[in-house]
């Protein structure tokens, strides 16, 4: 068990995904708790790191799946809010590559209903690491009540974004304006190229994040599927190579990653301020950990990162 502990704040999505149904005519779904905040949440517990979960949780049914997937992994749930509104929905599928595609049911859910008497700085608790990211920095009311909070942690505090887009529902052109004030608020921004070319269509990856770290983020790390991750450290840069893996689906691969990069960061002794110690080198190393982090969240379906004994299962 990791000392270090990390705060996650944001969505719970229930994920349906239309499987075979037994009438004709009809369509069955599978739910399964899912949002990119829960996905990490579970994978950094399931790691083994202390994780501590900031949420409104509706209390219907949906609520009640994902207080059960959160608690079963570990996840500390005393700092969430239990709330009247609907969960959030999404309808997924799936194309060849297993890469999920999501029409969302979001209108007044219960995610984005912050009030600034909810959203407090004792909440966060005594985390190293508050990560944060996805429709909870974009979707009102509450999006604005978290920049707040981010902008009033203390330095001792690391600040972990991914921006995680969802063209579906919100257009890319929100998350490109709010990029610079979250690069200044961040020391660590984990994104996709998928993301990436949503924010900044065709402009290099490595200009780009030249930009971010002049805004104020030491960290940058773009996963690309297949083609591994360009890790980025104050315009030092190297490239890590994706592990082969017999890819089921892609769902919750990229939030597995953010948990592997936190909790190797936070078993170096990294987190808990600026980033001030940390360097190309092991930054990487990181990286190459939440590789096979992610690799085996492929191998198995929907949102069901790894526990710690399955990756020393893995190891020779």
């Amino acid at each position: 068990m990791s000392l270090t502990q990390v705060t996650v704040l944001g969505e719970c999505v229930a994920d349906a995904f239309p499987v075979d149904g037994p009438e004709p005519g009809g369509l069955t779904l599978r739910v399964l708790p899912g949002g990119g905040p829960t996905n990490t949440a579970v994978a950094l517990a399931r790691l083994g790191t202390r994780t501590r979960f900031l949420g409104r949780i509706s209390r219907d049914a949906f609520g009640a799946l994902f207080r059960a997937h959160l608690d079963a992994s570990g996840v500390d749930l005393s700092a969430c809010v239990s709330a009247a509104e609907p969960s959030t929905l999404a309808v997924a599928t799936l194309d060849d590559a297993g890469r999920a595609g999501y029409s969302f049911h979001a209108e007044g859910a219960a995610d984005w209903q912050w009030s600034a008497a909810e959203l407090t700085a004792d909440r966060v608790g005594s985390a190293a690491c508050l990560h944060t990211g996805s429709l909870t920095l974009v979707r009102g009311p509450g999006a604005e009540l978290v920049e707040n909070l981010l902008s009033a942690l203390p330095e001792t505090v690391t600040v972990s974004i991914d921006p995680n887009v969802r063209a579906e529902l919100v257009d890319p052109a929100v998350y490109r304006a709010r990029m610079p004030r979250w690069c200044a608020l961040a020391d660590i921004v984990k994104l996709s190229d998928d993301d990436l070319e949503y924010v900044h269509p065709g402009e290099p990856a490595e200009r780009v994040c030249d930009a971010w770290h002049a805004a104020g983020v030491r960290l940058v790390v773009v996963t690309r599927g297949p083609r591994g991750a360009l890790v980025s450290v104050d315009g030092a840069r190297a490239r890590v190579p994706a592990l082969a893996a017999e890819v089921v689906d892609t769902v919750g691969a990229g939030d597995s990653f953010t948990a592997g990069l936190l909790h190797r960061l936070g078993t170096e002794g990294l987190l808990g301020g600026r980033l001030k110690a940390l360097d190309l080198e092991r930054a990487v190393e990181a990286a190459a950990f939440a590789s096979r982090v992610a690799a085996l969240t492929c191998s198995v379906p929907g949102a069901d990162p790894p526990w710690a004994r399955d990756l020393a299962a893995c190891d020779p």
